[in-house]
């Protein structure tokens, strides 16, 4: 996979994290516990935009 951005906001208890693909200009949003490390945060993340690179390129709608 090309590069990938990622975006913290933490939000109390929890942290919204968006991974975003540059060159297609897609992105994902996973909302985790504060308690994971950023490793953890970043891995969730990707595994949901892989998910909807998956579908874009399938040609199914979300």
């Amino acid at each position: 996979m090309p590069e990938v951005l990622f975006e913290f906001v933490r939000q109390g208890n929890y942290v919204k994290v968006t991974a975003i693909e540059p060159e297609t200009r897609l992105e994902a949003s996973v909302v985790v516990p504060a308690s994971l490390s950023r490793e953890q945060m970043q891995l969730q993340a990707l595994k949901k935009l892989k998910y909807v690179m998956e579908k874009q390129l399938n040609g199914s709608s979300l």
